[in-house]
C-alpha cells in the first residue's frame, strides 16, 4: 500500500499528515517534542481532515499545555566516575574501569564502563541499555501478551526519537531504550500500551477499555509516565 505525505495548518501549527493503510479512522498524535501527526486513509478529502483537526482543537491545546508544563532542559550526562545513570528507576554510579572485558556491565550496583570504550562511550552505554532492556522485557512481554490475547512477532529495544514505543500491524513491538530508565511499573505500562495496539490500532474507547482491563491502574501509570519522562536521559552529552 503506497503512503503519501502532506501537511495541514491549524492556528499556525503545522500538522504532518500521512495517508495510507485501510483504516477509515483518522488518528491524531502529539510527539514528545510537541509535533502533531495525523494518519488517515488515502481517499479521505482534505476538507474532512481539516474538519476533524478543528474538532480536536481543545484536546490539542490541553495536551500541548501539559507537555509545556513538564518541559525542561535536556538531561545531559558526563562520562566520569560517579555520574549517575538510571536503570529501572534506580540510579547507578558510573565507574571507568581498567579491564580486558570490553563490555559495559552492571555489577554490585555500579555501571562499569571499560576505559577502552570511554572515548566515545555514549554509544556503548546506549547499547548496554538496549541489550539489558531486551533481556528484561522479553519475559514480561509474554505475560502481558497473554493477558491482552495478542501474539507479538518481535520485541525490540531501539532509539525511537520522541516516542516511548511503537507497534506495527505486522506484530513488531519496539520500546525506546531510554524507557528502561523508568521504574518497572512505567516500563510495563509502555510495553502493555504498545501490545494493546496489536488489537486496537487507534486510541479509541476500545483501546483504553482493553488496556484498562489488563492493567486497572493504567491511567495512574500514564500520568506518572508524563511527569517522569521529563527526567530521563536521551543520550545527550555534556
Amino acid at each position: 500500500m503506497s503512503v503519501a505525505a502532506m501537511t495541514l495548518q491549524l492556528d499556525g501549527m503545522t500538522v504532518s499528515v500521512e495517508t495510507g493503510g485501510t483504516s477509515r479512522k483518522a488518528k491524531l498524535t502529539i510527539d514528545r517534542d510537541g509535533s502533531l501527526q495525523l494518519k488517515a486513509a488515502p481517499d479521505i478529502e482534505q476538507a474532512e481532515l481539516e474538519h476533524f483537526l478543528a474538532s480536536k482543537r481543545g484536546w490539542i491545546y490541553r495536551k500541548l499545555a501539559e507537555k509545556q508544563s513538564l518541559r525542561q532542559e535536556s538531561v545531559v550526562k558526563e562520562l566520569v566516575d560517579g555520574e549517575g545513570f538510571l536503570y529501572l528507576g534506580r540510579s547507578h554510579q558510573l565507574r571507568i574501569v581498567d579491564t580486558e572485558d570490553h563490555r559495559v556491565r552492571l555489577q554490585r550496583g555500579k555501571l562499569n564502563l571499560p576505559r577502552a570504550l570511554a572515548e566515545p562511550g555514549y554509544d556503548h552505554l546506549i547499547g548496554w541499555y538496549r541489550t539489558a532492556g531486551l533481556t528484561w522485557l522479553k519475559p514480561r512481554a509474554k505475560d502481558w501478551a497473554k493477558r491482552l490475547h495478542v501474539v507479538p512477532l518481535q520485541i525490540e529495544v531501539a532509539d525511537l526519537g520522541n516516542k516511548w514505543g511503537s507497534a506495527s500491524p505486522s506484530g513488531r513491538v519496539r520500546i525506546h531504550w531510554a524507557t528502561m530508565q523508568l521504574r518497572p511499573a512505567l516500563v510495563e505500562y509502555v510495553l502493555a500500551h504498545e501490545l494493546t495496539h496489536l488489537r486496537e490500532a487507534h486510541h479509541g474507547p476500545a483501546f483504553w477499555q482493553l488496556l484498562t482491563r489488563a492493567m486497572p491502574d493504567s491511567d495512574q501509570r500514564k500520568s506518572e509516565l508524563a511527569a517522569a519522562g521529563a527526567h530521563v536521559w536521551q543520550g545527550k552529552s555534556a
